[in-house]
């Protein structure tokens, strides 16, 4: 059975910053929870992108596993017209 890791990913681009808490195998694609997210805030996935709360980039092209060692739980969703924005 695949070791699970898990995510709280903040949807950057609302004040209240709603958020979602998930468990994944950690062989998953990382796309596959940036699309699992997207859709849970109702923004669109291929426009997204996902960051530290430091503010660093994820490349999407890795496993759910490689991005928690790499860069911790605690992500960031924003939304294209707000990638970029002030």
């Amino acid at each position: 059975m695949a070791q699970k890791v898990s995510f709280t990913i903040v949807l950057a681009s609302d004040p209240k910053h709603p958020f979602r808490t998930l468990s994944v195998p950690e062989d998953a694609p990382f796309t596959a929870v940036v699309k699992y997210v997207a859709e849970e805030f109702k923004v669109t996935a291929e426009t997204s992108a996902i960051t530290t709360n430091s503010g660093v980039g994820i490349n999407l092209q890795q496993t759910a596993g490689n991005v928690f060692l790499k860069h911790g739980s605690d992500l960031q969703l924003i939304p294209r017209d707000r990638v970029g924005g002030y």
